[in-house]
């Protein structure tokens, strides 16, 4: 179960989808790509100065204030979050 909490300026991550074997689970890969993706998209297209960290079942993504833009990539985030937690039931919103 991956727990996600969102709160006015971090993301915090914790956990792995445990949909099927470390290292081809590809629910926790999917949500992996996606988080990766918000961070990129955050710092090179809305140009949020934002801190992140990462590990195995770990990520933290935090910032002071997001522009329109960046909470727009946050909400599409959000939204792909819910579509697989619909199909798989692996993530945990707290």
């Amino acid at each position: 179960m991956i727990e996600i909490k969102i709160r006015e300026r971090e993301i915090q991550m914790r956990g792995h989808a445990g949909c099927s074997v470390n290292g081809q689970d590809i629910v926790c890969a999917a949500i992996s790509a996606l988080t990766c993706s918000l961070i990129n998209s955050l710092r090179d297209l809305a140009m949020e100065k934002i801190r992140e960290e990462t590990g195995s079942g770990m990520t933290v993504i935090a910032w002071q204030k997001l522009t329109d833009k960046g909470k727009l990539l946050v909400d599409s985030w959000y939204l792909a979050l819910l579509d697989i937690n619909k199909e798989y039931n692996c993530i945990k919103f707290i």
